[in-house]
């Protein structure tokens, strides 16, 4: 018999990180799981993305057990980190932060895949284009 959900709850935390601190600890408090336990198989599990924001999607269940998936990082982190730039435009039309080559949005449909509502990487590639355009960057892709 399988068991019965309490909660979904979606949550994103630097991968490596996931410490007892807020936002952490007082999230999952009221579910009674035991968030240490949580914080370690985190830690253990996303270790080699080090500092990289990462959703989770945190299953609890009645029983108090747990279990978790880890998704993709956020399109815009990944373009941040991929320019080595703190932020997007606060006036993505007028000012522009960066350029991202074809090769880079080729790097990041590759981390995304798994997560992008299409198998077409060139479809792919326009997702991560239109999310840069937002942010005030310029890419070789029209």
């Amino acid at each position: 018999m399988a068991k019965e959900i309490k909660k979904v709850i979606k949550i994103t935390i630097p991968a490596g990180m996931a410490t007892m601190a807020p936002p952490i600890g007082p999230t999952l408090a009221p579910y009674g799981i035991n968030a240490g336990e949580f914080c370690t198989q985190f830690n253990e599990q996303t270790r080699e993305n080090n500092g990289i924001l990462t959703p989770v999607v945190l299953t609890i269940y009645e029983d108090r057990s747990f279990t978790f998936i880890t998704k993709t990082p956020p399109t815009s982190e990944l373009i941040r980190r991929e320019l080595k730039i703190k932020k997007g435009s606060a006036k993505p039309n007028l000012e522009k932060v960066g350029k991202l080559t074809k090769e880079q949005i080729a790097k990041i449909v590759e981390i995304k895949m798994p997560d992008l509502n299409t198998s077409d990487p060139e479809q792919a590639a326009k997702i991560i284009a239109g999310t840069a355009k937002q942010m005030g960057i310029e890419t070789e892709i029209k």
